[in-house]
This record gives structure tokens, C-alpha cells and sequence, in this order.
């Protein structure tokens, strides 16, 4: 049974940066996308950033683009999320997911996270103004 244990949420203030990390504990090679969800209270859960774990190429929700960057670590089956310049409308609990679908595009899409089944607990960023 794979695991998920994200860390690495806190409170910043606005335009501060944040590392998420999160503990893969299945073989990553088995999955053809994994990153990151976020869920905000009384919101969906939305992807915002995939990796292919074979290429290594990624993709990013709109409005993170150019501010977060997602990352791995093959070796110690480690995903990261590099944050920069945190807005107001990135608080939310943050959730790394790995996917059997090679595709960045369907990862991101709305509605993707119905068709995840393994979860972790999520890490919880909050920003101040």
C-alpha cells in the first residue's frame, strides 16, 4: 500500500517563499505523473502542479505558473514544491498524489483529484496579508 506523508506547510506572510515535501513510499516508477493538490475550505480540491516521473517535464495550474515548481527525487522518493511568492489566494492544505496517467493535462484538468484514491494527510500553508 503506497503512503503519502506531506510536510512542510506553515504560516507566511504574502510574497514569502515555502518548500513542501512529500515521502513517496512505493516505487515511483510505477506512476506516470505525481504532484500536487491543494484544497481550500469550502473549495474543490485542485491540481496545481505535475511532473512526469519518466521525462520529467511539468505543468502548473494558470495561476501558479512562473511561482511554483515541482520537483522529485527519484533516489529517496521525495516530491517537492517549491513556492515563491505566496498570495493571498494560496492558502489551503496541500496534497501530493501520484497518478498511473502519463498526462500533465488530465492531471491539472477539474475534477482530476475524483479519480485519485490514495491520499495523505495533507500539509496546511497559510498566508497572511
Amino acid at each position: 500500500q503506497v503512503q503519502l506523508v506531506e510536510s512542510g506547510g506553515t504560516l507566511v506572510q504574502s510574497g514569502d517563499s515555502l518548500q513542501l515535501s512529500c515521502k513517496f513510499s512505493g516505487n515511483m516508477a510505477d506512476y506516470g505523473t505525481i504532484g500536487w493538490f491543494r484544497q481550500a475550505p469550502g473549495k474543490e480540491r485542485e491540481g496545481v502542479s505535475c511532473i512526469s516521473i519518466e521525462s520529467g517535464a511539468t505543468d502548473y495550474k494558470d495561476s501558479v505558473k512562473g511561482r511554483f515548481t515541482v520537483s522529485t527525487d527519484k533516489g529517496t522518493n521525495m516530491v517537492f514544491q517549491q513556492m515563491n511568492n505566496l498570495k493571498p489566494e494560496d492558502p489551503a492544505t496541500y496534497y501530493c498524489a501520484p497518478a498511473f496517467n502519463t498526462s500533465c493535462h488530465w492531471y491539472l484538468s477539474p475534477g482530476s483529484y475524483q479519480y485519485f484514491s490514495i491520499w495523505g494527510q495533507g500539509t496546511l500553508v497559510t498566508v497572511s496579508s
